[in-house]
């Protein structure tokens, strides 16, 4: 009798997911897109780099402060808790950017020689916007649940495995996603 249930036990064993296996959290769609955002540093740096351009643009990212915070009145979401995510999601850009220029000032060899036009990228981090507002509206819910800091904390996780997020872009995703659970 006891070869039996040996044998059932180490069967569903071997199929059931181990404790603590990978499950997808339910923030992956926003926490990926605020990776797709952080990518976007590069290229934005690269143009501002070539056209000698500055880094900060505080009238572009009161554009884009204001924008998502009317998409987020437009969608039923609090204004102030998107446009409180979104300044960290441009204070963590703002720091790639510099990261980048520094990078570049002490390998000038690595600097870029081409970037793609400014507007394309802006176009691109506008409509990942679009997708981060709606997200925080459909997860609503899980990012005021006491389960949330966990279920962030797995997201960064396969986000930055699946973007290949090097250390510092990594760095910037979590402080970009630090405000997200309430």
């Amino acid at each position: 009798m006891r070869i039996p249930l040996i044998a059932a036990a180490l069967a569903f064993a071997t199929i059931a997911p181990a404790a603590g296996a990978d499950v997808l959290s339910p923030l992956l769609p926003l926490v990926d897109a605020a990776a797709q955002r952080l990518q976007t540093a590069d290229p934005v740096a690269a143009s501002k780099y070539l056209t000698g351009g500055a880094i900060s643009d505080p009238p572009r990212e009161q554009q884009v402060l204001d924008g998502v915070a009317a998409a987020a009145q437009q969608q039923g979401t609090d204004p102030g808790y998107v446009r409180e995510v979104f300044r960290d999601q441009i204070d963590a850009s703002v720091s790639l950017q510099h990261s980048l220029f520094a990078y570049w000032k002490i390998d000038p060899a690595a600097a870029p020689v081409t970037a793609p036009d400014l507007a394309d990228t802006r176009a691109k981090i506008d409509t990942l916007n679009q997708t981060m507002v709606a997200e925080i509206g459909h997860r609503w819910q899980e990012l005021h649940n006491p389960s949330c800091p966990a279920e962030l904390a797995a997201a960064v996780d396969e986000a930055a495995r699946n973007r290949r997020l090097d250390p510092v872009f990594r760095r910037a995703l979590e402080y970009a996603t630090h405000d997200y659970c309430r």
